[in-house]
């Protein structure tokens, strides 16, 4: 594969904070979007009976499918995955938006919670997917949380292959998640606007169902480790928030087994993701590591014109040779 510029911000860009500030910023969303315009909603049925949510974007003249997975507390609407579809629909592609469980308006689709272990579900949701346009290559992008799921669904085909699946790419993808998750308490900004989004989301879900849960003392919590600790005593047969987050953490040979190209896209000042979280990483001849000095989480802006980093580069990836 050819080689591929790297990001250069300016500098008033080239805050990590400023960069995963303006990864979510509802203004870049503004504007014309036939992605969304072509959108109708389809809820997938798992072999299980779990219910996701999702958002097919068929394109007239399908160069592929492009599957979009948001980040933990984000959604099919969330800036950065609406930005994404827009830009890989006008390039000929159809996009498909996955809600993972008790994210965007699903809350009330499946009676129990959302859980990063809940890895079957997505596997199974992905493969039907996958087979909208059986005809045409598949492909994942996955942002944060969906970046972990995106790498683990692709190990999982290692030994159950999608068999159009062509390339899978993680964008800021969470490795250990008791580490980001600490980190994210430890930062103000972070922490505050994880809480706000998690106790709006838990509220949807007693709401829907008020049998089954009440989340009041909960939601006075102030610490995400807290709650989550909160939550998996309560409700999950998890011994430990460690053994909750081993569940999901990406060990030294979890990606081992996987045999589609891959490709991670990090950044070195990511402020929940460290870079040396990667160090440890098994990658074999399928995945690469891209990654960069700048972008934040999940930011990678390299112009004043807000222009994303890792969109071309990944359409780049798309159209190359394995």
């Amino acid at each position: 594969m050819t080689s591929y510029p790297s990001i250069k911000p300016p500098a008033l860009l080239r805050n990590p904070f400023v960069q995963s500030y303006l990864a979510s910023t509802p203004f870049r969303a503004i504007g014309k979007n036939p992605m969304s315009d072509a959108a109708q909603e389809m809820i997938i049925k798992t072999p299980d009976g779990t219910r996701l949510q999702g958002f097919y974007s068929k394109h007239p003249q399908s160069a592929g499918l492009v599957l979009l997975l948001h980040g933990w507390e984000g959604s099919a609407r969330s800036t950065y995955v609406r930005c994404s579809g827009r830009y890989f629909f006008n390039r000929g592609y159809s996009v498909f938006r996955l809600n993972l469980r008790d994210h965007g308006e699903s809350h009330h689709l499946n009676l129990g919670l959302f859980f990063g272990s809940l890895l079957q579900e997505v596997v199974d949701a992905v493969g039907e997917i996958a087979a909208i346009e059986a005809d045409r290559p598949f492909f994942m992008i996955g942002f944060s949380m969906g970046g972990n799921y995106v790498l683990r669904v692709a190990a999982r085909a290692g030994g159950r292959p999608i068999d159009n699946l062509k390339h899978a790419v993680a964008v800021s993808p969470v490795i250990d998640p008791d580490r980001a998750t600490r980190l994210i308490d430890a930062r103000p900004t972070f922490r505050l606007y994880f809480l706000r989004k998690w106790r709006r989301s838990l509220v949807k879900k007693q709401a829907a169902f008020p049998g089954k849960y009440d989340f009041s003392d909960i939601c006075r919590m102030n610490s995400i480790y807290q709650i989550t600790t909160a939550l998996l005593m309560r409700y999950s047969s998890f011994e430990s928030p460690g053994t909750y987050f081993d569940s999901y953490a990406l060990t030294a040979d979890a990606l081992a087994p996987i045999r589609v190209p891959t490709t991670l896209i990090t950044a070195k000042d990511d402020p929940i993701i460290p870079a040396d979280d990667f160090e440890s990483l098994d990658l074999n001849g399928w995945t690469r590591l891209t990654m960069q000095d700048y972008g934040g989480h999940n930011g990678f802006i390299e112009s004043l014109s807000l222009r994303i980093w890792y969109q071309p580069y990944i359409l780049h990836l798309f159209s190359s040779p394995a």
